[in-house]
């Protein structure tokens, strides 16, 4: 097992230098493709840009559909200011304090890639006296280049233009203590879970009790996720996503968690227990929760129209959507209950 999570701690870092805000998330499709196709699975893209991979299995009216999500928070270019600078628009739940003062990537349509940073207006604390009670949000926050621009029609001849994707820096790090630091852990480290999982199920030569396929969705962050591409025989869907970590919840960043409702209300009540009951008997170090403010691709499914049981699991993670940390120990709880319950 610790070869499988070496490889999954690999897969995160590999995929989490890849930029794929919600909308923009070919580059790092066709890795994931690349990547299941190299294991021996039968993978391909949805019309919608996500990646279905079909890992076998018995039991094909009664098959089970894994999903984690490649895509991320991020921000478009609303407006080119009269200084150059950049007012942007978040994709998803970015919160703009969260990501102050951070590197930040502007990808044109044709015209490359420019770098820059994510800053408070007028941002020098030597200038500016009430930098420290300036409201931070969309209207008071810019993306400054670098780029020698002061002017719209500067930034405009760069290439640059309304409707660019603003990717941010993730800055990954994984210490020697086994902590897992870097933004957008909700939910590339679940995909690299997932990954990881089917890599064992292949090493391992496993025919799974029951048909499971995977399903790594391209806008979970904006809602739509799951929405489609659900494959014919599945009853079932299952959410590897982040573990909420936080004041009032029991979850910490070394187990995985079990969902038991979100915002949009509980999960199946057998799914639950089932999952519950896999821990148990395998001793897996596990917490039950619900979440106050969260939503799954799982949910999107059911919302969709799809008439299937739903669940969500997922290695606990701190501080979501800011600068996130998980642990080694919460990736192997999670590999380890996903074993138990479907193998």
């Amino acid at each position: 097992m610790e070869k499988i999570i070496e490889y999954i701690l690999e897969q995160t870092k590999k995929i989490l230098s890849i930029d794929s805000p919600s909308g923009y998330t070919q580059e790092v499709a066709d890795r994931i493709l690349e990547e299941y196709a190299s294991m021996g699975y039968h993978a391909q893209k949805s019309v919608k840009g996500g990646v279905v991979a079909d890992l076998g299995g018995n039991h094909k009216e009664d098959a089970i559909l894994l999903t984690a999500h490649m895509d991320t928070l991020g921000a478009m270019v609303c407006e080119i200011k009269g200084n150059g600078r950049l007012k942007v628009s978040p994709l998803g739940g970015l919160h703009p304090m969260n990501t102050e003062t951070e590197n930040c990537r502007v990808i044109t349509r044709c015209d490359g890639i420019y770098e820059g940073t994510f800053q408070l207006e007028n941002a020098s604390v030597h200038v500016n006296s009430e930098y420290g009670k300036a409201k931070r949000d969309f209207d008071t926050m810019e993306v400054v280049l670098d780029e020698r621009v002061s002017s719209k029609e500067e930034t405009e001849k760069l290439g640059i233009m309304t409707g660019d994707i603003v990717a941010f820096e993730p800055r990954t790090v994984i210490t020697e203590k086994g902590y897992i630091k870097s933004r957008f852990l909700d939910d590339k480290l679940s995909v690299a879970i997932l990954l990881g999982f089917a890599k064992y199920m292949k090493e391992e030569n496993i025919t799974p009790k029951r048909k499971i396929y995977h399903h790594i969705t391209a806008y979970e962050e904006v809602g739509h996720g799951a929405c489609g591409s659900v494959p014919e025989g599945v009853t079932e869907i299952l959410s590897v996503d982040m573990g909420c970590v936080g004041e009032g919840l029991a979850c910490t960043e070394h187990q995985v968690s079990i969902c038991a409702k979100d915002s949009a209300g509980p999960y199946t009540y057998q799914v639950v227990n089932d999952l519950v009951k896999a821990a148990k008997e395998h001793e897996i170090d596990f917490a039950v929760d619900v979440y106050p403010h969260y939503g799954s691709d799982a949910d999107a499914a059911l919302e969709a129209g799809y008439d299937c049981r739903h669940g969500l699991i997922g290695p606990g993670v701190y501080a979501s959507h800011g600068y996130e940390r998980s642990h080694v120990d919460g990736v192997r709880a999670t590999v380890e209950l996903l074993k138990a319950y479907l193998l």
